[in-house]
């Protein structure tokens, strides 16, 4: 891949003359990073289908196996070990360059502040892994201070205020996504002129709706991602090639207004 595919000058194009872009981001973004994706030809539900389970709700609150099974994944995610790559830096140029109206992202790693998104800019609206909250009362609290009582032996650690479940605080099957985020999300989908998907199978409801939202109200769709997915026939242009590439490319010659 060069600098020269016509549709990646196009593109290009595009977002030097855009006013306002949006920007939603998924697991490929970050498996430049080392961390898997979900759905992906090496993904981890891929490989193991039955992984899924522990991203259900009902099935945590339920199986107290499970919910140790999951803190000790957590122990190991790689998320605690991850950088950011090309692709982080250059939604990073983006907005340097006054032309990003949000970054909504499914991920829950938090490489986007880590590469230096501002953190009022990005939208986690699958949630967080460097935060764990309780399902039965208010209580919050960063995930390494549970994960360092799971070290010292507690299976799963019960809440410190109520006694009740621990879960880190990403969005789980069958949990409602918090209101404030996805109106601020739908918001700037609508507000925008270019709507760019990145490394995202769009297959996962609401998040993958913003590209509809956004071409309803206007806004050029362009997809970055490895495989196809059920939008590509929204958008102006569709890239195949590796996010850590092609990012880059996108937002040379940007310059801050």
């Amino acid at each position: 891949m060069t600098g020269t595919d016509p549709q990646i000058e196009a593109v290009t194009r595009w977002v030097g003359q855009a006013r306002s872009i949006t920007v939603l981001t998924g697991a490929g973004i970050s498996t430049e990073s080392g961390i898997p994706d979900f759905r992906g030809p090496d993904g981890l539900w891929t490989r193991n289908p039955g992984a899924a389970r522990m991203f259900e709700l009902d099935a945590y609150r339920s199986d107290p196996q499970l919910r140790e099974t999951a803190w000790r994944n957590r122990l190991a995610h790689p998320a605690w070990t991850a950088q950011p790559n090309a692709g982080h830096r250059a939604l990073v140029e983006l907005e340097r360059a006054h032309r990003l109206r949000a970054l909504v992202t499914q991920n829950i790693d938090g490489l986007h502040q880590v590469a230096g998104s501002d953190p009022g800019l990005v939208l986690e609206i699958h949630g967080t892994i460097h935060e764990v909250e309780c399902l039965d009362c208010p209580w919050r609290g960063p995930t390494q201070g549970t994960l360092a009582r799971v070290r010292t032996g507690e299976t799963d650690p019960p809440c410190p205020r109520c006694g009740g479940l621990l879960k880190t605080a990403t969005i789980s099957f069958g949990q409602a996504l918090r209101p404030e985020v996805l109106a601020a999300a739908l918001e700037a989908a609508r507000d925008c002129d270019l709507f760019l998907a990145v490394g995202t199978s769009m297959t996962v409801q609401p998040a993958a709706s913003l590209a509809r939202v956004a071409v309803d109200a206007g806004a050029r769709l362009v997809v970055v991602n490895a495989e196809p997915t059920p939008y590509d026939a929204l958008a102006a242009a569709r890239i195949g090639s590796p996010i850590g590439a092609v990012l880059p490319l996108l937002v040379r010659g940007l310059s801050a207004a």
